[in-house]
């Protein structure tokens, strides 16, 4: 019989450190099992600072990253931060790596190539494990208060997935939900770990879909087109594998009348005005919508066709206010609710049972 995954959240009250432990223990008692948090030093306080003092105050969600990226922290470092997050949650951390995107952008760098991310999971994981490292130093690199903390990868395109499935103790797949981007990107991360000679059954897999909070048609077509250009700009692949069309302007020039970019828009109603060209099957490929029966059933045909999913994070589009009502027509019993408790309410027992 296939376990259940258990959901995690990656947004929550950001205000103050005791809002955002708050906050964890919340979905913590809504039933949650991940509290994960989109590090960026401009916009967010320090994640591991902030996910140690949630660790005294919980007792069983998992807590993490999501994401760390070798751009902005020496693996070391990321290793070093994660293994006392371990130590203080009482083994409940995971670290979860990317290219950096927005993090890094805002600082004027460039996000991870391939092989850096590739080398810097391979680093923390043996570091992780207590191994001496060569790192080209007068001696071996040694974590000395190392735990064994499972290392992921948030991937989108091909090659990262499968990059993913050699290294990585995890995989996030950042796909949106189409069937055929998802068989891919399963089969991937699977070609990955067999080349590595390593069993696909031992790599977790988690899925992040983004969610569109409102219940509103108009709302929904433009946000969801908004999600979809967003995987365009970063992994036109994404479009060619299901055959689906970009038939407007090239996305860089779109992109300079929005900021940061598709995903993060301040409007992503206006955002996705900008590309209304895209077709409703281009809408329907990368969000989650619709009522809390249409959207548990979307996740039940992408857990059903991934097959074993450990994880599921339903990234709330736009990102909701702290506390702010959920914005769709509830009822009586949830009036009033946030999305986490929309969520949990709603739409995850339809999905776990």
């Amino acid at each position: 019989m296939v376990k259940a995954p258990q959901f995690g959240l990656n947004r929550f009250d950001w205000t103050s450190t005791d809002a955002f432990v708050a906050d964890v223990q919340r979905a913590e008692l809504l039933g949650f099992g991940y509290a994960l948090i989109p590090w960026n030093p401009l916009s967010r306080p320090d994640p591991y600072m902030q996910l140690a003092v949630a660790a005294g105050y919980t007792e069983h969600i998992r807590l993490g990253l999501l994401l760390d990226n070798p751009v902005l922290r020496h693996p070391a470092a990321s290793a070093s931060s994660i293994a006392t997050l371990d130590e203080v949650s009482g083994g409940r951390a995971i670290l979860t790596y990317g290219i950096g995107d927005t993090a890094v952008r805002w600082l004027g760098l460039r996000p991870a190539r391939l092989a850096e991310l590739e080398k810097a999971t391979v680093l923390a994981r043996r570091l992780l494990a207590g191994e001496a490292v060569d790192v080209g130093a007068v001696r071996p690199a040694r974590i000395r208060h190392a735990r064994p903390v499972p290392v992921w990868i948030a991937a989108g395109g091909p090659k990262t997935l499968e990059m993913a499935g050699r290294v990585a103790d995890g995989v996030f797949l950042r796909v949106g939900r189409h069937p055929e981007n998802l068989r891919v990107a399963i089969g991937r991360v699977h070609r990955g770990a067999r080349a590595a000679g390593r069993n696909p059954d031992d790599i977790g897999i988690g899925l992040i879909f983004h969610t569109v909070m409102s219940d509103r048609p108009d709302a929904i077509r433009a946000i969801s087109r908004s999600m979809a250009a967003g995987y365009y700009e970063y992994s036109p692949a994404l479009f060619e594998i299901p055959g689906l069309t970009w038939a407007g302007p090239p996305v860089e020039a779109l992109k300079k009348q929005i900021y940061p970019d598709f995903h993060h828009a301040s409007d992503l109603v206006e955002s996705g005005k900008l590309v209304s060209f895209l077709d409703d099957e281009v809408a329907d490929a990368f969000a989650l919508f619709g009522s809390a029966e249409e959207i548990a059933a979307k996740l039940r045909e992408a857990i059903d066709l991934v097959g074993r999913v450990d994880i599921v994070v339903p990234h709330p589009v736009p990102t909701p206010a702290p506390g702010a009502s959920v914005p769709r027509s509830l009822p009586q019993e949830l009036t009033g609710a946030d999305y986490k408790t929309w969520f949990a309410r709603a739409v995850m027992p339809m999905v776990v049972g």
